[in-house]
């Protein structure tokens, strides 16, 4: 089961689609080497770490709509 959930992501990022593609592509910065903004001692996966990132707002984005 993630951690946070699903539901509570969507919440933050405001659409399940900017949710998938913050988290893929934050996991991808960080299996190219980039560092971490939060400390996750039980899971070193690149997915979880990132969406623990979006979760405690550590992950910065713009929409079109914002531009």
């Amino acid at each position: 089961m993630l951690n946070p959930s699903v539901s509570d992501l969507v919440e933050i990022v405001g659409s399940k689609y900017t949710l998938v593609v913050l988290t893929a592509k934050r996991a991808r910065e960080i299996n190219l080497g980039s560092i971490p903004r939060v400390d996750m001692p039980n899971s070193n996966k690149a997915v979880s770490i990132a969406t623990q990132e979006i979760y405690e707002n550590k992950t910065f984005y713009t929409t079109l709509e914002e531009e």
